[in-house]
């Protein structure tokens, strides 16, 4: 029995070519008139809850996008949407979860990082809350006054009334925060060492975070989510 001509869904050109095959092992082909790209009887993919469970749970671990298709069987670009799609719901709340009553002691520290290319640096500002060792306040942006300023916005309103804050020697806190609140630390003090704990656990679960990687962002909106996801994981995952 002969099998009719394959045609371009677009155009209806004959003139195709193989191009490789999708995550799923079906052959690719592509138009040489148009340019587009599809595969014969295209069938679309229903993914469980069960899969998307386990998305949520890779997202938290150091592993990029590419490598959790590969692991999942889910197309890339199903995938980025997804993410794209749980980032921009995912809300961005100005306080911690279990906030106790009483004296209330801070630590603040900035970390390096990039989105694009390593020009476009983005500074991720942290304040860390000694009692409960949750993030109380996060910050993307540059390391300059105005990253200062975000980090202290992002506080809630009961740490900016009277916590205690520790930070580095960084010139842009003493302009912001509250003088008679604030104390400048050297590392040697321990008075910071929370948050820089922190800093190389969060370095160690965000793979976009890695000095040297090829899992960068490229998207700012994506970075600071992503940073987001994990802190809301973080706090979530502490003692109470």
């Amino acid at each position: 029995m002969s099998t009719a001509p394959l045609v371009c869904p677009t155009c209806n050109s004959a003139h195709i070519v193989k191009n490789g095959k999708i995550h799923n092992g079906k052959q690719n082909f592509k138009c040489r008139e148009c340019g587009r790209q599809f595969v014969q009887d295209p069938q679309n993919k229903i993914i469980n809850e069960a899969t998307k469970t386990l998305i949520d749970k890779l997202l938290l671990e150091k592993i990029p996008l590419a490598g959790i298709a590969r692991v999942v069987g889910v197309s890339e670009p199903w995938l980025q949407n997804s993410v794209n799609e749980k980032y921009q719901n995912l809300p961005r709340p100005s306080g911690t979860y279990k906030l106790k009553k009483g004296r209330l002691t801070i630590q603040c520290d900035e970390m390096w990082s990039f989105v694009g290319s390593k020009a476009n640096k983005q500074w991720i500002w942290l304040a860390l809350d000694v009692e409960t060792r949750e993030i109380a306040g996060v910050y993307v942006g540059e390391r300059s006054q105005d990253g200062a300023q975000g980090l202290w916005e992002s506080l809630p309103a009961v740490y900016r009334q009277c916590a205690v804050a520790y930070t580095d020697f960084w010139s842009a806190y003493d302009e912001i925060f509250p003088c008679k609140r604030h104390q400048s630390v050297g590392k040697d003090s321990g008075k910071t060492s929370y948050v820089e704990r922190f800093n190389c656990t969060l370095r160690q679960r965000v793979s976009r975070l890695v000095r040297k990687t090829l899992s960068f962002s490229k998207k700012l909106e994506n970075h600071i989510a992503a940073i987001w996801y994990f802190v809301h994981h973080y706090n979530a995952s502490l003692p109470v």
